[in-house]
């Protein structure tokens, strides 16, 4: 039973490290140039507190210039919060109504609708009648949750 699932398996261990480094590869990529501003400032902070210990202690090595791929250079602008270009009015941090999310839900509920049933229909006449009953009870599945939202009132702007 378990070779049976050994490739949900792989594609979940695939799909979480592909997850993983996308999220980390901004990180990643400006490492050297994070360490280079760092040892630059670990240099400079031993040379004027405490001179005799730079003679002593070697200072790390600064990595290659070809390895800063993506530079370092915070400073406020960077840092500012801003929309569309435009520097914001007032406070930055707003707290969105939750019912945006509900909508947000529902349409991409509909969008992966629209994902599946596009390559069914190009399809149907080799799928048959079990290819059609699949797909009505997908279509039924994303009727019951849109008809529960309905009902819970989700739908309904305030």
């Amino acid at each position: 039973m378990l070779a049976d699932y050994g490739y949900i398996g792989l594609l979940l261990v695939v799909a979480i490290l592909f997850a993983v480094t996308t999220l980390l590869l901004p990180f990643s990529l400006s490492l050297p140039a994070r360490l280079a501003i760092y040892s630059r400032k670990f240099r400079n902070y031993i040379q004027t507190r405490y001179p005799f210990l730079s003679k002593l202690i070697p200072s790390p090595p600064l990595p290659p210039k070809f390895m800063q791929v993506v530079p370092y250079n915070p400073n406020p602008v960077k840092s500012s919060p801003f929309e569309c270009g435009m520097e914001t009015i007032g406070r930055s941090w707003v707290q969105f109504n939750f019912r945006y999310y509900f909508y947000a839900l529902i349409f991409i509920a509909l969008d992966v609708m629209v994902v599946f049933l596009y390559p069914w229909a190009v399809q149907l006449r080799e799928l048959g009648f079990f290819g059609f009953f699949a797909v009505l009870i997908f279509i039924g599945i994303i009727i019951v949750g849109y008809i529960y939202a309905w009902k819970k009132k989700v739908l309904e702007w305030k």
